[in-house]
């Protein structure tokens, strides 16, 4: 699970990589990015001209209301729809010169998408749904898909969940079998797409608390919120309004998932200790 010292070990890994002059590349880089979508006679300009760069270890949240374009934007950056003009560096590949399959290739290969309401597979067991990515792997880089589907279950506390099918498990834990489904084939980048907005607060962190620990392995996340609750657990804040970034800033002062589960274990216990009396 989650260990509180895993963030600022981190930034002190961080922090020597550059001071010996190590350079973080690239993993999202757009280029004046533009999306419009015709609706009858009117023309709507999903996003205006976006020019984005993150770099390989952040933790971004993308926030904005309804209509703002966060969502048009995470659709482009996981390769599910195409801009109408500018450009898209996806871990140095430029995206716009791909055809349709080698669209799906790279998001099979690159991108490991966690999504709201779960989208697991009913009757199947949490490893099969984990393994699922594995079966569109035409290169065949992982000799033994099982076992790959193990490392990424243990990796998010589930090794004594394997066998169970999603109405065996609490919404926490299917959430957390969905991260191990976008971790299974060592994607360049987590794509998340309001993760917590189906779990109650105390699951939503404990959701939060996984995803620190992977982006304290290294992992490269985006998230896309609403609430501004759960964007101050990541590292950077991108604010979107009428298709442009309006804010994009760094977060001072980090919420520690692991540390707030402690105090709401101890609120909890000290309630069920009054009640008691």
């Amino acid at each position: 699970m989650y260990k509180p010292h895993l963030i600022g070990h981190q930034v002190r890994l961080l922090e020597e990589a550059h001071s010996n002059g190590y350079i973080m590349k690239n993993i999202i880089e757009t280029k004046d990015l533009k999306k419009d979508y015709q609706m009858g006679d009117i023309v709507v300009h999903a996003l205006q001209g976006i020019d984005l760069k993150i770099d390989e270890g952040e933790f971004v949240t993308v926030m904005g209301a309804s209509g703002s374009g966060k969502s048009t934007l995470m659709n482009l950056l996981g390769c599910l729809d195409s801009p109408t003009s500018g450009d898209y560096f996806l871990d140095g590949i430029n995206i716009n010169s791909l055809s349709k399959n080698e669209y799906a290739e790279i998001r099979n290969q690159k991108i490991g998408f966690v999504f709201q309401g779960f989208n697991l597979l009913a009757r199947t067991s949490a490893i099969e749904n984990v393994e699922l990515p594995l079966l569109y792997d035409r290169e065949s880089r992982f000799k033994n898909p099982y076992q790959q589907a193990i490392e990424a279950l243990n990796r998010v506390g589930l090794s004594d969940r394997m066998g169970h099918e999603p109405n065996q498990l609490s919404g926490g834990q299917q959430q957390r079998v969905a991260i191990a489904r976008a971790l299974v084939n060592n994607p360049s980048i987590i794509l998340a797409d309001e993760p917590t907005g189906n779990l109650d607060s105390h699951t939503s962190v404990e959701v939060l608390s996984v995803f620190q620990e992977l982006n304290a392995q290294g992992i490269t996340i985006v998230l896309v919120s609403h609430e501004r609750d759960i964007a101050q657990y990541s590292k950077r804040i991108i604010e979107m309004k009428d298709g442009v970034i309006i804010k994009d800033f760094n977060v001072e002062n980090q919420r520690d998932a692991w540390k707030d589960l402690e105090e709401i274990k101890v609120l909890n216990l000290g309630e069920i200790q009054t009640t008691q009396r």
